[in-house]
């Protein structure tokens, strides 16, 4: 519960709300995860007010980033869709300037560089390297290892808290 404490201005409650809303987006991305929906997907949809994405499309649009894309466990889903989230915050549009671009690389690059500190890779198959996620067998091998709850929902959340941090 979020008690209120003094006069509530409009400024008291975008910081109130600024406060809130890093858990709130990582509680939102773990829910759907949760649910079932990939990495990817997980991601986009806890971010999706943001460029005024529908549920429904923000989960479409994310489906083939994960497991790794297509599950060929490349870069992972949840940092994939994380750099969706930032070209849609900074990236070049058709009124944009070349400045745009470069700054969405760079911001790019500072969301895998600390992710892959915290995770020791980018790559989905070097985060699960004991798992092929492309076979049936693999797949079954993850579920009974717990590896979504265990490897890939810290993944997603580790995405949300950095977007949440550099906005």
């Amino acid at each position: 519960m979020i008690r209120a404490t003094g006069a509530l201005t409009v400024e008291s409650l975008d910081r109130l709300c600024q406060t809130h809303r890093m858990n709130t987006a990582t509680e939102i991305a773990t829910s759907q995860f949760l649910r079932g929906y990939n990495c990817a997907q997980a991601v986009l949809y806890a971010f999706r007010g943001e460029a005024g994405l529908s549920e429904d499309l923000a989960l479409k649009i994310a489906t083939g980033l994960g497991p790794g894309m297509g599950r060929k466990q490349e870069v992972c889903g949840a940092v994939t869709s994380g750099i969706l989230v930032l070209g849609l915050r900074h990236g070049r549009g058709s009124t944009g300037d070349r400045s745009a671009t470069e700054q969405t690389y760079r911001k790019t690059r500072e969301l895998m560089d600390q992710f892959a500190a915290r995770h020791g890779s980018c790559l989905c198959r070097e985060l699960l390297p004991d798992y092929d996620l492309g076979t049936e067998e693999g797949l079954r091998r993850a579920q009974a290892h717990d590896v979504l709850n265990k490897v890939c929902r810290p993944c997603v959340q580790t995405v949300v808290e950095i977007l949440e941090q550099k906005p």
